[in-house]
């Protein structure tokens, strides 16, 4: 670009401000971006910006608007943003490159610094081509793997030589140095109480939409969609704001089922769904996918090992969704968002003496529609009192060098133990939304990934959703999932609504390792 950087990009356009962008952008020369980005709340941002004397369009892309707070914040821009953003700036005049990953790590970002020379990406093969990058394995990566079926060190991949950015960090890079910090942590929400539970529903509705609809900024949307209650919940939303807006786009959900191989009940669920909301569904017939096989078509492969047994049944529904979606939007992030422990919830009122509340809490808990039917009392008292004194197994096969020269039992006994304690006002939910394997999660539905053109969102992560659900006490919102039931009211068919939650009656995985053709896994 001027003889100290140079930027590239391809694009994938998801949103409408996308059609007419182009990358890498540049602000009056003297900043340049290359993004992977889609930014939530940008009404607020252009009225901020506007403030700083930056004046920008509704239509602005999402890219340009980061480079207007770049110019307007610098490094501290990215404390005025919401969204999935992984990007690098480079600043011409100071010669500086600032890179930045956004809150939950939705989007990847790979780096490498090789003597005088860093390479950044959002995809980990790119880096990998560059000849001055090696094969080298991350012995400790790769040991995390096997131990944990994911990398527990949020800064490192399979590969010696590359790094990760990871979520809700920065970094800067100029002749000298490069440094990494963290710009957020997930914050411990005020606790939320309301009057009404009307009151409750309303404002979870109103947060949600605005979740929804800042993802809905596209032509077609497909919708991950289960029996359950998350995804369709998103789908509601989803399909009542294009309702409203009046718009052309079309939305689309699209079911993972099994016919012979299990028995399953998706497919009757998920319909009813689809008709109460009247979009249409698409069901994809899992029974005959392969066991570990992984992309092999055009010469893409996965850039690290991943722990996807039925990962031919996820690739094979995501080529269906890009047949007429670059969107899918899933309901990720309400299972551990309303995550709780009724014990917990009960005991800090038994601490405080206060044994008419609790009673009270009780009562009206039981007293929820429908609640009764739901009650598989075995289930509630492994999940309330489950022991903590189950631990996870260690692997007896591990080599002892290796073992031995990274201390790897010591490091399982380390990471397997309790995390550390938090002041939420539910303390599981806290820690489940900070749980690192849904950075990598994310991962592995990023298109860089799977080869695959579609983008997939996660409205259950946004910021001011996130904020507004950890806020909220366990009774009566979130044990059972009933905000979710009583939002749905009206709106989710009641077979659906008030289902009771239930785990597969037989394991798929299960299933397809007492097939013949699997017999090669022994």
């Amino acid at each position: 670009m001027d003889g100290s950087i140079g930027l590239g990009h391809a694009m994938l356009r998801t949103t409408h401000e996308s059609q007419s962008e182009h990358q890498p952008a540049s602000l009056d020369e003297r900043f340049w971006i290359t993004a992977d980005a889609r930014l939530d709340a940008r009404t607020e941002l252009l009225q901020e910006l506007k403030r700083r004397g930056h004046e920008t369009q509704p239509g602005t892309p999402d890219s340009e608007l980061i480079l207007h707070a770049y110019a307007a914040w610098g490094p501290d821009c990215v404390d005025h943003l919401q969204g999935d953003f992984s990007f690098g700036i480079w600043d011409a005049r100071n010669k500086q490159l600032f890179c930045a990953r956004d809150h939950f790590g939705t989007k990847p970002f790979y780096h490498a610094q090789l003597g005088n020379l860093f390479l950044f990406s959002n995809t980990l093969n790119c880096i990998r081509k560059h000849p001055a990058v090696s094969q080298r394995l991350n012995d400790l990566a790769i040991s995390d793997f096997l131990l944990f079926d994911m990398i527990r060190d949020p800064g490192a991949t399979s590969f010696a030589d590359i790094q990760r950015l990871p979520p809700a960090h920065v970094l800067a890079c100029n002749e000298d140095s490069v440094s990494v910090r963290r710009y957020w942590m997930l914050p411990v929400s005020a606790p939320i109480h309301h009057k009404r539970p009307s009151e409750c529903v309303e404002q979870f509705q109103e947060v949600l939409d605005r979740a929804v609809a800042d993802r809905l900024r596209t032509n077609n949307v497909g919708v991950l969609m289960s029996g359950g209650l998350d995804s369709p919940t998103v789908a509601a939303s989803a399909q009542r704001i294009l309702a409203r807006n009046g718009s052309g786009a079309g939305l689309c959900a699209y079911t993972e089922v099994f016919q012979d191989l299990i028995p399953h009940e998706e497919r009757q669920f998920a319909g009813l769904v689809a008709e109460a909301l009247k979009i249409p569904i698409e069901f994809q017939v899992s029974d005959e996918m392969v066991l570990w096989k992984y992309p092999s078509h055009q010469n893409h492969y996965w850039p690290e090992p991943l722990h996807l047994p039925w990962s031919d049944g996820g690739l094979t529904q995501m080529r269906q969704v890009a047949v007429r979606n670059r969107v899918a939007l899933t309901g990720f992030g309400a299972d551990p968002a309303l995550s709780c422990l009724l014990s917990v919830h009960f005991s800090q009122f038994l601490k405080k003496r206060q044994f008419g509340r609790a009673l009270a809490e009780a009562i009206r808990y039981l007293a929820v529609e429908g609640r009764f039917s739901r009650l598989y009392i075995r289930t509630r008292w492994e999940r309330w009192f489950a022991s903590k004194s189950q631990v996870p197994y260690y692997p007896a096969w591990l080599n002892p060098d290796l073992e031995t020269r990274l201390d790897l039992r010591e490091r399982w006994e380390l990471l397997s133990g309790a995390a550390a304690p938090n002041e939420a006002v539910r303390p599981v939910a806290y820690k489940a939304m900070a749980d690192p394997m849904w950075p990598a999660l994310f991962e592995a539905y990023d298109c860089g990934v799977t080869g695959v053109p579609v983008e997939v969102r996660h409205p259950f992560f946004d910021l001011r959703l996130v904020d507004f659900l950890l806020g909220l006490p366990a009774l009566p919102w979130c044990s059972d999932k009933e905000l979710l039931r009583e939002a749905g009211r009206g709106i989710l068919p009641d077979a659906v609504r008030l289902r009771r939650k239930s785990p597969l009656l037989e394991d798929p995985l299960i299933a397809l390792l007492r097939r013949p053709e699997s017999a090669w896994v022994d």
